[in-house]
């Protein structure tokens, strides 16, 4: 049995649709039924919350394979419990999300210490374990689609900046095989990336060419982004994001690593591709 957390997340539900049909799966929720609307034939979903230990110890019995994906920077509890029920019900080896900034000795930003402590926790919790460690998504672009719907602008910051951003079913496709073949990735730590460092102003381009419209990049002031992200986010968290942009700006988080190609045996997605699969969203046509 394949236990995954995060299953209605931008990841996990692609974890979800990719494992093979002969993997028992069950599916984490708070939601349950949001989460059955996602789950393949034959998926067991269950309720639980990483603030019941209870709940967990439940979901997790006759698991031998997770993901663990938690999304509070505000505490390690969740972490914590998840590990403690693992450990109790047997599991045999916990894959965890986290983020290639916590490689990064000049990032000590909130939420970068934050999944770097959580590494810990995992490291020694006594289960075997496989480290996810991608760059940005691809979809986080999608948070531009209303205005270039509205109005075909897109705004953001630090335009001609590149980030070697990933389409997350590469970090899907790289999940399942860490869940599906424990023993071949065991104790091992994956930087994930795209195949090329793109800047805003870049992936504003590819959206246009492919909508087939004109498409405007505005720049964004520091103080408007940090503005945007309180509005989203509590304010630890907000200027944590914050930061990790700004320590952007200097250029690492352009860099490229092989893994991806290196794991799956292909290239990389690029964002033309990514952009091609959601179209719709931006206001094009669905993909054929």
């Amino acid at each position: 049995m394949i236990l995954l957390t995060g299953a209605t997340g931008t990841v996990g539900r692609l974890v979800a649709r990719r494992l093979p049909a002969t993997e028992p799966v069950r599916l984490l929720a708070r939601d349950p039924a949001r989460a059955a609307a996602l789950a393949g034939p034959g998926a067991e979903v269950v309720g639980g919350d990483f603030e019941d230990p209870a709940s967990l110890r439940r979901a997790l019995t006759g698991v031998r394979s997770a993901l663990l994906v938690t999304a509070n920077p505000l505490t390690h509890a969740h972490d914590e419990n998840f590990l403690t029920a693992a450990r109790a019900a047997g599991v045999g080896h916990t894959v965890k999300l986290t983020t290639l900034s916590v490689t990064e000795p000049g990032a000590t930003d909130l939420v970068t210490e934050w999944q770097r402590e959580n590494e810990r926790l995992l490291r020694a919790s006594g289960l075997s374990w496989t480290l996810l460690r991608p760059r940005a998504f691809m979809s986080n672009t999608l948070g531009w689609a209303r205005s270039i719907r509205a109005e075909g602008v897109v705004r953001g910051a630090d335009g001609t900046v590149a980030t070697a951003a990933i389409d997350p079913r590469d970090i899907a496709d790289v999940a399942v095989g860490a869940l599906t073949d424990a023993a071949g990735h065991a104790g091992r730590a994956y930087a994930l990336t795209g195949p090329a460092g793109i800047t805003p102003v870049e992936q504003t381009e590819i959206l246009g060419e492919l909508l087939q419209r004109r498409l405007k990049f505005v720049e964004l002031t520091e103080d408007q982004v940090l503005r945007g992200l309180l509005a989203r986010y509590p304010e630890p968290v907000a200027h944590a994001l914050a930061e990790s942009a700004a320590r952007g700006r200097h250029g690492s988080k352009g860099q490229v690593e092989p893994t991806v190609a290196e794991l799956l045996g292909r290239s990389a997605r690029g964002y033309r591709e990514w952009t091609a699969e959601h179209l719709a969203e931006f206001g094009g046509p669905a993909p054929g």
